[in-house]
């Protein structure tokens, strides 16, 4: 999954992208509002980790123009206990979650992940399909009852298609879920790990089935 994260303390950003990086996540890192405003007017991020306070454009404003354009990317908000108010109006304007600091690594990954979830119209933490099942709690997969064991970037696609489970995700997509904005590497690297995972997934009675000009599909026969 591709998170922005908007904060603009660079020792916290740095910390907190390697955190989420080690989770799983592709991380894109910013610390000016501007720039986040610009950012967020692409559809690409599955979520946005947004402090209150930055330069050029504040948290609030960011988040007020993105939700005027339309957008329901999920936003989780980092604030100082004492920005009760602003934590308030956050809400108002959109956002779906906060989580105020000093925080805890653990808690903002469940929460990320079940404002993912929803957003793709899954809130239960468990994921199944066929014999395929993920708990998103503990970030495993497990094969007709046994663990799953993938690489990072193998994991990071197998759950971007079980999210979308019956539903194409072209390659293009695929790549921006899992690679963050600075990866050295193309689109093309994706066929790799599809080969991987159709091969870990082999005689499961699942499959990835490719649709010519649309992408790929995760499937139950």
């Amino acid at each position: 999954m591709r998170i922005l994260l908007v904060e603009d303390s660079v020792k916290l950003s740095t910390w907190l992208s390697k955190s989420l990086q080690k989770s799983g996540y592709a991380v894109d890192t910013v610390q000016d509002g501007g720039v986040a405003d610009h950012m967020l007017s692409s559809p690409d991020y599955d979520a946005a980790v947004l402090d209150l306070g930055l330069p050029t454009l504040d948290g609030l404003t960011v988040l007020r123009r993105l939700r005027a354009r339309g957008s329901a990317i999920p936003v989780l908000i980092l604030s100082a206990r004492g920005e009760l108010g602003d934590r308030v109006t956050g809400l108002n304007l959109g956002a779906d979650d906060y989580l105020p600091k000093p925080f805890d690594l653990s808690e903002l990954d469940a929460r990320l992940h079940a404002l993912i979830r929803r957003a793709n119209g899954t809130a239960a933490p468990v994921l199944r399909l066929g014999s395929l099942e993920y708990d998103s709690s503990d970030r495993v997969f497990r094969l007709a009852g046994d663990a799953l064991l993938l690489r990072p970037k193998e994991h990071a696609v197998l759950e971007a298609l079980l999210l979308r489970a019956g539903k194409a995700i072209s390659k293009s997509q695929l790549y921006e879920k899992v690679f963050s904005i600075d990866a050295s590497t193309g689109a093309d690297v994706v066929e790799i790990y599809i080969h991987r995972l159709r091969k870990r997934l082999q005689d499961s009675g699942l499959t990835i089935v490719t649709l010519r000009g649309l992408g790929y599909v995760l499937e139950a026969r």
